[in-house]
C-alpha cells in the first residue's frame, strides 16, 4: 500500500486537541483515579496511552494509578494463519487487576477482535471490577464481535477496502490520521 495515497482525516493540531479530550473524559469520570489501572495495548496503544498519561499529569501531577502494557500475540484467533510469524512485544504489568478499574487502550478498534484476544490476555492478571475501552479511532462498520468503545477519538464509518491509520510522531514524524482507499494490510 502507498502511503502517498492516504487522505488526512485528523491532523495533527486536532491530534492534540483529541488526545486532551480524551484525558479530560478520563479525569472526569475517574476522579482521583482510585483502584484504576491504565493499560495500553502493544505497540500503538501503548503510544496512546503514554500520551494521555502525560496530558492527565498535566492537570494533576499528583494523580497516581497503575500503568502496564499487554502483549496480545499469542492471545490472537489468527496466530498461527500467517504466512509470518507475528513479532512478540513485552508484557509489563507489574500488578494484578483484580478488583481494578481497567482502561484498556488501543489506537484503532475496527473488528473487535485485537480487543477479544486483549481481555483473555487481561485474564492472566486477575478478574477486574469494570474494563473500559479507549480507542483514537474507532471503525464502527464490519465489527465482528460485539465490542463497543466507552471513549473514542474520532469515529470513522468507511467502506470495506478503507484502512484507518494512526500515525506518531515517535514512529512517523507526525501526530495524524489518515485514511487509506486501499486493501488493509496486517498490523
Amino acid at each position: 500500500m502507498s502511503m502517498s495515497t492516504g487522505r488526512i482525516i485528523l491532523d495533527n493540531s486536532k491530534f492534540k486537541i483529541t488526545i486532551s479530550r480524551l484525558a479530560h473524559q478520563l479525569i472526569e469520570n475517574h476522579n482521583d483515579f482510585d483502584d484504576v489501572c491504565i493499560i495500553g495495548i502493544q505497540e500503538k496503544g501503548v503510544l496512546l496511552a503514554n500520551r494521555l498519561i502525560q496530558e492527565i499529569h498535566k492537570t494533576n501531577p499528583k494523580l497516581a494509578f497503575k500503568f502496564g502494557k499487554l502483549d496480545i500475540t499469542f492471545y490472537r484467533d489468527d496466530f498461527r494463519m500467517r504466512d509470518l510469524p507475528i513479532k512478540a512485544t513485552a508484557t509489563e504489568i507489574e500488578f494484578l487487576v483484580e478488583g481494578k478499574k481497567v482502561i484498556l487502550i488501543d489506537d484503532v478498534v475496527y473488528s473487535g477482535r485485537t480487543i477479544h484476544a486483549a481481555m483473555s490476555a487481561l485474564q492472566d492478571f486477575g478478574r477486574p471490577n469494570k474494563v473500559e475501552l479507549l480507542c483514537m479511532v474507532d471503525r464502527r462498520f464490519n465489527r465482528e464481535l460485539p465490542i463497543d468503545t466507552d471513549y473514542v477519538g474520532l469515529k470513522v464509518d468507511a467502506v470495506d477496502d478503507a484502512y484507518v491509520r494512526v500515525q506518531w510522531a515517535e514512529q512517523e514524524g507526525k501526530d495524524q490520521v489518515l485514511i487509506f482507499s486501499a486493501q488493509k494490510q496486517d498490523k
